[in-house]
């Protein structure tokens, strides 16, 4: 929601780091795999494409949440948004859904790449009983 000395809203305000941001083209295909943001008890959710470009950002760049620049709003509202898509399975249908169209529009060539590397477990974990 805009601030009183605010004349336009945060979700239109190119971000400084526009590569960051999901291109329309982009966000045409996830908005409508994205739970609706009807008024519910508590208010209304933020807007969804801030949220996402907040989630992108902190994964691309490997910040912490709470170093979110402002201009994403609250990190814990986005915080809070990923772990309840994580929950509910939201994340899951987009991510399938994606790589259907993507795979449909395409015809993606998926590629497999298994690492050999060894992990060692710790001695107590070698199937003895605990």
């Amino acid at each position: 929601m805009p601030k009183a000395n605010m004349p336009f809203s945060l979700s239109t305000t190119p971000l400084p780091h526009s590569r960051y941001r999901r291109t329309d083209a982009q966000w045409a295909r996830i908005e409508p795999l994205l739970p609706d943001r009807t008024l519910r008890r508590g208010g209304r959710w933020r807007d969804h494409r801030q949220v996402i470009d907040a989630i992108a950002f902190k994964y691309r760049t490997g910040t912490r949440w709470m170093d979110l620049p402002e201009h994403f709003g609250s990190w814990k509202g986005a915080h809070h948004r990923l772990r309840m898509w994580a929950a509910d399975g939201t994340w899951a249908k987009v991510f399938t859904a994606l790589r259907a169209q993507a795979d449909a529009e395409s015809g993606l060539d998926w590629v497999v790449a298994v690492d050999s590397t060894i992990v060692r477990a710790h001695q107590h974990a070698a199937g003895g009983p605990s």
